[in-house]
């Protein structure tokens, strides 16, 4: 499935490492105010985000194995325990290696062991293999039959029971989709050793064992906080796994296919607003947006009883179902006497300005209020997704171009002859872009948008003033250098490559870092006052975090 995050796989641009160091000094030069800004070299290495990235990988149903057996293997070696145990431990702790590493420490190997009901065979007193008697016949407590101590079979937890009442039972357990088949003692929740699961119930259940090794595959995908099957459609087949340095929960990965999507939800990809509030907005979206330019467009509301009015006559004197007649030039309420030029008692042909009019003269009009904001928004979202769509679509063949025609200039000095500055420039631009859209539904949720869904907090209404101010103020910012930078690079190349160079890469800079304060600003001063409490991921430039294909070590 195509999103509108698969930006860059098409566009093939070269970056000199080597100009990094250029690049970086060109921040310190001195800007005009009217174009890129008054950022200074040391505010902008300040913005720049963490250059820390979310460890993904791409799984598909060829690697997953080789993938989940890396993980097992590494628990087994270290706590030197059998298969089944690593996995019962690594499905307690969602997969999450980490956690087990912490537990360890805190609470060291045998408490950690024993609150995942792992049993194992050296600290049971009961078990075949530490019995000072070595019997040749045992009963079976489950059919009561007498039979050979090789006919049965005896699991970690020391609890023994003939092979076909085992076999039996693995059988019903793999059938109600179990992959954690626990002993038939009574109260045992110790967990039956897979290897023996597998081995009886092959003997006479074939197709069944097959299943229980696809389950104990699945759990992997299934039972796993840090992987998750990629949202393509048609599906491509991959699941991604993400070991982030901080919260995994909270980032955006794109796939080798194309797809971008958000961790949390797996949602296609929507920071700087966060899942909740994206969820709404996208449901409003697709519901109301159209019905919403109608009613604006083609209705007035009841100054009574605030229901839209269509209007189906000639004249500007109109009646709503609750008896309440308004003129349908201006909205205000008038009385029922009018003629075809004029309603009796009322003008509006004259302009007033807000302030100068009475308080008890202005409509009040809570509903069309709600609508005329949310369509503020829903227009800017909109406008600045276009925006970017034709973007993606115009300068990136231009761009594209363009970088070949500058290294195919062999008459250039070298320096000048790399136009990777080009495709970083336009990476900039695009990821800006789709940054901008999505603070419009972040805004409209924050600012009194979602009918008090998201509140703040009683007290924190002054912050939230504050706050909104510095929001709105970096927005504006930031909307004023995109437009500026999608001037400058819809441009043709000057032939002075090295001011033009110079100026595409200090404004992408200057772009990239009043984003980055912009998700900083969401995330640390906005957020926290909501009573729900909420986060977003961190700001990448280049957009989410890329998987790599898994390659077994």
């Amino acid at each position: 499935m195509a999103t509108d995050d698969d930006d860059d796989e098409g566009l093939r641009f070269y970056d000199d490492d080597c100009e990094e160091d250029d690049e970086a000094g060109w921040l310190a030069a001195e800007a005009d105010e009217d174009d890129v800004g008054l950022l200074e070299e040391a505010d902008l290495l300040l913005l720049l985000p963490d250059d820390r990235r979310a460890d993904c990988r791409a799984i598909t149903q060829e690697s997953l194995p080789a993938a989940q057996q890396q993980d097992l293997s590494a628990v087994m070696n270290l706590l030197n325990i059998k298969q089944h145990a690593a996995r019962t431990l690594l499905i307690h702790h969602r997969w999450k290696m980490h956690c087990i590493y912490d537990h360890l420490d805190r609470k060291g190997r045998g408490r950690m062991l024993t609150e995942a009901c792992i049993v194992l065979p050296e600290n049971n007193s009961m078990s075949a293999a530490g019995s000072r008697t070595h019997p040749t016949r045992v009963t079976c407590n489950v059919c009561f039959e007498d039979l050979p101590i090789t006919e049965a079979s005896t699991m970690d937890c020391g609890h023994c029971f003939c092979n076909d009442c085992w076999t039996e039972h693995f059988f019903a357990s793999i059938n109600s989709g179990c992959k954690q088949i626990r002993c038939m003692e009574v109260n045992c929740k110790a967990i039956c050793d897979e290897d023996m699961v597998r081995r009886l119930v092959d003997q006479k259940y074939p197709a069944a064992s097959k299943r229980f090794s696809r389950l104990l595959l699945e759990s992997y995908l299934e039972d796993n906080d840090s992987v998750k099957w990629c949202p393509s459609a048609p599906h491509c087949g991959r699941a991604i796994q993400v070991a982030a340095a901080g919260d995994e929960r909270h980032s955006e990965v794109a796939c080798p296919c194309g797809v971008a999507f958000c961790f949390s939800c797996t949602a296609p990809a929507h920071s700087p607003c966060p899942c909740p509030m994206w969820e709404k907005w996208e449901a409003k979206s697709h519901g109301d947006a159209d019905s919403v330019k109608w009613i604006l467009a083609n209705t007035k509301s009841c100054p009574r009883c605030s229901k839209p009015i269509e209007k189906n006559g000639g004249c500007n004197l109109v009646q709503c179902k609750c008896g309440q007649c308004l003129c349908w030039l201006c909205g205000a309420p008038t009385g029922k006497e009018h003629t075809w030029e004029r309603i009796s008692g009322h003008s509006c042909n004259r302009y007033k300005e807000e302030e100068e009019e009475e308080a008890g003269d202005k409509v009040v009009d809570a509903r069309r209020q709600q609508m005329q904001r949310y369509a503020h928004y829903w227009d800017r979202f909109n406008i600045h997704a276009g925006s970017r769509a034709a973007e993606q679509r115009q300068l990136g063949p231009a761009i594209e171009q363009r970088v070949r025609k500058l290294e195919s200039d062999f008459a250039r000095q070298r320096l000048n002859q790399n136009g990777g500055w080009l495709g970083t420039a336009l990476r900039r631009l695009l990821s800006s872009r789709q940054a901008l859209s999505r603070s419009y539904a972040f805004a409209y949720y924050m600012f009194d948008g979602g009918g008090g869904e998201f509140e703040a907090h009683p007290a924190e209404r002054a912050s939230l003033a504050v706050a909104r101010n510095l929001f709105e103020d970096q927005q504006q910012q930031l909307e004023h250098h995109v437009e500026h930078l999608s001037r400058m690079l819809a441009a043709d190349v000057p032939e002075e490559v090295a001011v033009a160079k110079q100026d595409a890469v200090n404004l992408a800079k200057i772009v990239e870092a009043i984003c980055g304060k912009m998700y900083r600003c969401i995330q640390d001063e906005l957020l926290p006052l909501l009573v729900q409490p909420m986060s977003i991921p961190a700001y990448r430039p280049d957009g989410p975090d890329k998987a790599e294909e898994f390659v077994r070590a």
